[in-house]
């Protein structure tokens, strides 16, 4: 594209855009931004106009598909039309997510001759240790976070899945932070642990004299989140009775306080969180299949902590900013951190964020040492830590089973299974002491 007067004519239309928005050729050099790019992704004295938007945004020598990253210009190219994908760029705050879309420019023989590409920062989430909030930068995480970029804008019911303790009621704020509604409330239900009756008292509210005890008249979290967002987090425990009512409440936007004859209005958005597997408990009958449907219109999985290995070191340090003092700061030594990073955290990030809680407190000297952490294994939650995990021996015969280990692997003849049978190995443990030799 002639960098002239048709460059010109379309950063003027840019101009009055909000969102920070620059024109790229199909070479990847930027040609130009508007004001707001420059106010928020500039350096100062960094030019970047005539340079590759990889370099810029991610310091790459390479295109960001031969980085091994989504290239939302590749996939534009090929569509000859629009693409998306959220990004961990380097920005003057250092690095953050940003949702990238971008639209090709063709000319009149539906040749690609320029790119135009608006990026919007992503405040949900953090790319590097934080004292609040999601904080990750694996791609599972960043899939995740994708997703909810993507629905956040709209009123479409959400339905978060995963194991326990992956973080379901900070996504879901995310959600509702992302929202048109974040202005309004964010009303959490915890529908672990209520019976039918306080449940509907919870969620409904009651009348004055509805039942003994209800000596006022109580507002219920439905209205509670009059012009917010729902979170009703373990949908999988409402009992089948309710799951009627909840359906009722769902379709017709309308609900009755216990004791009241009067109709109410309701208006909040729904997301839903459950690790139970509602779609075995629909075939069973422990979970109404309409009430599915409604609740699982956007369904987000959230990756669990051994699959975000490489958050760990993130999620510590996060971890460790939240708790005790400014003046006392609190750091890891490798061999613990390798220790961690071996763990497959049944409990996920509620686990990690207990385990760090106790380390902590016998972090006399301000490190958190291997020592200081549980032993996995004994709790038979992991096989045995590897070596270079706890700082010891290997177990069994220590240099002639690594010994006995490398061989094995370096013939390239057996499987895993394989391996770990003439080791005398669970396959977990053989995994373990791999990765932990570099030989995953």
């Amino acid at each position: 594209m002639d960098s002239g007067p048709q460059v010109q004519a379309l950063i003027s239309y840019l101009e009055h855009e909000a969102q920070p928005m620059i024109v790229l050729d199909p070479d990847y050099n930027i040609l130009a931004a508007n004001t707001a790019y420059q106010r928020q992704f500039a350096t100062v004295g960094s030019p970047y106009i005539g340079h590759k938007c990889f370099r810029i945004s991610h310091h790459y020598e390479v295109p960001c598909d031969q980085a091994g990253e989504h290239c939302p210009m590749r996939r534009a190219f090929e569509l000859k039309g629009p693409d998306r994908v959220l990004h961990i760029h380097h920005t003057p705050r250092g690095p953050e997510h940003v949702d990238v879309s971008l639209r090709p420019i063709l000319d009149a023989r539906g040749e690609v001759v320029a790119y135009v590409e608006r990026l919007v920062t992503v405040h949900s989430a953090s790319a590097s240790p934080s004292a609040r909030g999601l904080v990750g930068r694996a791609p599972a995480f960043n899939a995740a976070l994708s997703a909810v970029q993507r629905v956040a804008p709209s009123m479409l019911p959400v339905l978060l899945l995963g194991e326990s303790g992956t973080g379901k009621e900070l996504f879901a704020r995310a959600i509702h932070e992302a929202s048109e509604r974040a202005g309004g409330p964010f009303v959490v239900v915890d529908c672990s642990g209520l019976t039918e009756t306080l449940f509907e008292s919870e969620l409904f509210g009651y009348e004055k004299g509805a039942f003994t005890g209800a000596n006022t008249r109580k507002k219920g979290l439905v209205e509670t989140a009059d012009g917010g967002t729902l979170f009703l987090d373990e949908m999988g425990d409402v009992p089948l009775a309710m799951q009627v009512k909840l359906l009722r409440l769902i379709e017709s936007g309308t609900f009755r306080r216990v004791g009241s004859l009067e109709t109410q209005r309701a208006n909040f958005r729904l997301i839903s969180a459950t690790h139970k597997p509602l779609q075995q408990m629909v075939a069973d009958g422990r979970f109404r299949q309409d009430l599915y449907y409604r609740i699982s219109a956007f369904p987000i999985y959230l990756p669990p902590l051994r699959d975000r290995v490489s958050d760990i070191p993130l999620l510590v340090d996060s971890f460790l900013q939240r708790g005790g003092s400014a003046e006392r700061r609190v750091t890891v030594e490798p061999a613990a951190m390798a220790r961690l990073q071996s763990h497959d955290w049944p409990g996920n990030i509620r686990e990690l964020r207990n385990v760090l809680e106790r380390a902590r407190l016998f972090a006399d000297d301000g490190v958190v040492h291997a020592e200081h952490l549980p032993d996995f294994a004994s709790h038979g939650e992991a096989g045995p830590a590897s070596p270079v995990a706890t700082g010891g021996p290997m177990p069994s015969d220590g240099k002639d089973s690594v010994s006995d280990l490398k061989a094995l692997f370096q013939t390239g003849r057996y499987t895993r299974v394989e391996m770990a049978e003439r080791l005398g190995l669970s396959e977990r443990t053989l995994y373990r002491r791999l990765k932990a030799l570099g030989l995953n």
